[in-house]
């Protein structure tokens, strides 16, 4: 009788640690695509950039330093490695991209350029969709961190390495609005 409690006692304690481990890895796999989803929009970007670029180095030749910019954080943002990296990165770019539509506004034969203007409306589409998939990772990362450190949670994730994430957020100087000098 005894022996039977007993192997009840631990087939729970089996189940409970299976549920958990298995909650974890949901979480976890709910983290790694909303990055993923994060990449993709971030490749559509670093696929307009160029393009962009070369439309406006039509209009604004001499505005050499800010394409030089923007060329940097987009070269920063492809190569950069952990998501605090990936952030910071993309922020500089997205401040490089402001100034580059900064520029644009002095050109009225560019702001009416049909290429331009697509390429203007697809890189806010994207950025828009950035945007959500930040929210999206950042919500997910939330869950996944909260599953771990609550208890009696904490000492299956600590005991199978599930380690906490980091959110995809700016830095204190990076939320700053860019300032454009001509």
């Amino acid at each position: 009788m005894f022996g039977l409690i007993f192997l009840g006692i631990i087939v729970l304690a089996v189940l409970w640690a299976v549920g958990i481990y298995n909650g974890l890895i949901t979480l976890k796999n709910r983290v790694d695509e909303a990055w993923s989803d994060i990449d993709v929009q971030l490749k559509r970007r670093y696929d307009l950039i160029p393009n962009l670029i070369n439309t406006v180095k039509g209009y604004a030749a001499h505005e050499k330093d800010v394409f030089e910019k923007v060329t940097q954080a987009r070269t920063m943002a492809m190569n950069a490695g952990s998501t605090e990296e990936k952030a910071g990165a993309e922020n500089m770019l997205s401040g490089a991209l402001k100034s580059l539509f900064a520029v644009s506004e002095s050109y009225p034969d560019l702001k009416a350029n049909q290429n331009f203007l697509e390429l203007q409306r697809e890189l806010t589409d994207t950025e828009d969709k950035i945007q959500a998939s930040r929210r999206f990772y950042n919500g997910n990362v939330r869950d996944f961190n909260i599953k771990i450190e609550l208890f009696p949670n904490n000492i299956i994730a600590g005991m199978l390495n599930f380690a906490k994430r980091e959110f995809f957020e700016a830095k204190e100087g990076e939320k700053e609005n860019v300032e454009v000098k001509f």
